[in-house]
C-alpha cells in the first residue's frame, strides 16, 4: 500500500491506498491503532476492491489534533472523499472507526454505498484502560513494552515510534481520553438513520461487545446483517482469513450502485 496525505483545517491526514481502479472501501482503524492494521485485509481484497485505510487524526502518521468531536472525525472523512474525488465507497470501520462510519453514513447517506462496523455499538461509556503509564518517552523498546503490557501489545505495537529521545507511541493517551469522551453516549439515531446494506461482525471474545447488544442492531436497521467471528474485539487482526472472507461474501451478495466498469469481479 502506497502512503499519501491531504490538508484539512491545518491538520495532515495519512492514509494508505492499495491502488487501483476498483470500487473503493475506505477502512477506519480502532482508538490507539493505525490504518496500516489494514494491510493484510487489503491484500485479501485486491484486486476487487480498493482499499484506503486513514489515520485518524490523532494517529499514526497524521497530525494531533486539538478536538476530537465526531463532527471533526466526519470533516476528515467527508475532506477525504473530496480529496480523492470520490462520489461512493463502501465504509468499513472498528470501534471508533465503526461509530465514525455509521455517523458519516446519517449525515451522507448518498455516499454511502454499504457499511460494516466491527465490534462496536451504539451505546456507549467513557471508559477505557487505564493509559496514563504510556505517555512520554521511554529509553528503550522495551519498556514501553513493558508499560503497554502483554495484552495491549499485539495491538499497539504498529503505534510504536524510535524517535532521537527514545522510544514512545504515536498518539498521546490524553489526546484518547478526549476522543473516548466524546465518543461515548447513545448513538441509536445515527445508525437508524440511513438504509444502505449493512454487515455488523463481532468478535466472539470480545471484551468491548456484547452478542446481544450486536445482535439488537442488526434487527432493528433494515437490511443489516450479522456476524460473529472467532477473535477479539480487532477481529481483522484477530483473524484476517475469516474476516475478508465475511466482507467478501456480504459484497458479493450485493447489488451496489457503481459503475458497472469498475463493478467487482466474482472469485
Amino acid at each position: 500500500m502506497n502512503r499519501s496525505s491531504y490538508r484539512r483545517n491545518g491538520l495532515t491526514l495519512s492514509y494508505l491506498d492499495s491502488g487501483g481502479d476498483a470500487p473503493v472501501i475506505i477502512a477506519l482503524h480502532a482508538h490507539w491503532m493505525e490504518g496500516i492494521s489494514f494491510s493484510s485485509f487489503a491484500e485479501s481484497m485486491h484486486p476487487e476492491w480498493r482499499v484506503i485505510a486513514l489515520d485518524q487524526r490523532g494517529h499514526g502518521h497524521s497530525s494531533h489534533a486539538n478536538s476530537y468531536t465526531r463532527e471533526e472525525y466526519l470533516g476528515d472523512i467527508e475532506a477525504l472523499f473530496d480529496h480523492l474525488h470520490l462520489e461512493h465507497a463502501v465504509l468499513l470501520g472498528n470501534s471508533l472507526g465503526g461509530v465514525n462510519t455509521y455517523g458519516f453514513a446519517a449525515r451522507h447517506p448518498e455516499r454511502v454505498l454499504a457499511l460494516v462496523i466491527e465490534d462496536i455499538g451504539v451505546e456507549l461509556s467513557s471508559d477505557l484502560p487505564p493509559m496514563i503509564g504510556w505517555a512520554g518517552t521511554f529509553a528503550n523498546e522495551e519498556e514501553l513494552e513493558s508499560q503497554v503490557g502483554d495484552r495491549m501489545l499485539p495491538y499497539l505495537r504498529q503505534s510504536f515510534r524510535q524517535t532521537a529521545e527514545g522510544w514512545r507511541l504515536a498518539f498521546e493517551p490524553d489526546h484518547m481520553m478526549l476522543s473516548q469522551a466524546s465518543l461515548a453516549g447513545d448513538h441509536w439515531s445515527d445508525w437508524l438513520s440511513s438504509t444502505c446494506p449493512a454487515l455488523v461482525i463481532r468478535g466472539s471474545d470480545s471484551r468491548a461487545t456484547t452478542a446481544a447488544h450486536l445482535e439488537q442492531m442488526a434487527s432493528r436497521r433494515e437490511n443489516t446483517q450479522f456476524c460473529t467471528l472467532d477473535g477479539g474485539h480487532i477481529v481483522h487482526q484477530d483473524n484476517p482469513i475469516a474476516f475478508a472472507k465475511a466482507v467478501n461474501v456480504f459484497l458479493q451478495s450485493l447489488t451496489l450502485n457503481i459503475d458497472p466498469a469498475q463493478a467487482p469481479t466474482s472469485t
